[in-house]
């Protein structure tokens, strides 16, 4: 039987504009793939993300690229040799994986042989503003147990002082979003550390980030935009100390496997990142959160409206739906 598939982009609006070092976003743009076999369908969502260039037109073109083998019932094996990591794969991948799911009635975490995910308490991330505000964001969330800062260059520390007076005993993580130089880096992690701040995420350009060996680490250190594939573990070694794990960049479920285990192998620590976007994009990652010391899967929290069903509850954990993937 030949597969139906569809695929096209949503725009999801904010609830308010979310800010990093590198500009500012109004809503999540996202590509959504549909494989129906039968009666039965399997879904997948990926953002795509300008800082590796692409583009939904970009990512939409990937998968026409390849709708004749889709028809054609390719599995997430063959998938990876005809797509590079990025958005379009991660799509296509946890739509394949949705799929097998509703045809052998089998969850994907019973397929996988792994945990059946749990509810998660995922951080809450802090857009980038003046320090006052961003203060002000985290006492909104009341009693958050771990929080994400988006930080540039500017008052770093004023910031991070600002939100630990108000957040005493939660765990924060600071991501650069590459806006550092190793130099201010060295000059400001004492303090940080003194602040008790849990990671620092990519605060050196990806290009730049040799710099990380030639000093120790009072905190660790985590690779975002350095950091893609199971094939870029070899190179963490050295430099950083944990790496951020996100579908998007892996090109899949498929591939956040082979990286939770490459991780695991080289003792590096694992947070499980998202872009912004639904609880469809939310929903493969979770199989994966046993695994994370850090799980940053807020995404959806961002958006005025959610897919339905939402894997967000009304206490603000995430709770897995089969209804909705898997």
């Amino acid at each position: 039987m030949m597969r139906k598939v569809s695929y096209y982009s949503r725009s999801f609006p904010l609830k308010k504009a979310f800010r990093i070092s590198r500009g500012a976003k109004n809503s999540a743009e996202v590509v959504t793939v549909e494989l129906i076999e039968g009666c039965l369908m399997g879904r997948g969502e990926a953002v795509p993300y300008a800082r590796y260039g692409e583009s939904v037109e970009s990512v939409l073109e990937q998968i026409n690229a390849i709708k004749n083998d889709l028809q054609n019932a390719i599995d997430n094996v063959n998938l990876n040799t005809l797509l590079p990591a990025g958005a379009a794969r991660n799509a296509v991948d946890c739509a394949l994986w949705d799929l097998e799911s509703k045809i052998k009635g089998s969850p994907v975490w019973k397929l996988l042989k792994r945990e059946e995910p749990k509810n998660v308490k995922t951080a809450m991330t802090i857009s980038l503003d003046k320090p006052e505000i961003m203060a002000k964001d985290v006492t909104s969330y009341g009693n958050q147990k771990l929080i994400k800062i988006k930080l540039d260059s500017k008052f770093v520390l004023e910031s991070v002082s600002r939100i630990r007076s108000v957040a005493p005993q939660a765990r924060i993580i600071i991501d650069a979003n590459e806006s550092w130089t190793a130099e201010q880096l060295k000059v400001w992690q004492s303090d940080l550390h003194k602040m008790k701040v849990d990671l620092i995420e990519q605060p050196l350009p990806a290009g730049e980030d040799n710099a990380l060996s030639e000093f120790e680490h009072l905190i660790p250190i985590c690779a975002d935009e350095s950091f893609h594939t199971s094939e870029d573990i070899k190179r963490m070694n050295g430099l950083y100390d944990c790496v951020n794990i996100k579908l998007d960049k892996t090109g899949g479920l498929t591939e956040g496997l082979k990286c939770i285990e490459k991780a695991s192998e080289n003792n590096l620590i694992v947070m499980l990142g998202c872009m912004i976007a639904s609880s469809l994009s939310m929903a493969p990652a979770l199989l994966l959160a046993s695994d994370a010391s850090f799980v940053d899967l807020d995404g959806p929290f961002f958006l005025k409206e959610d897919v339905i069903p939402s894997l967000i509850n009304t206490s603000g954990i995430l709770c897995y739906s089969s209804e909705l993937w898997g």
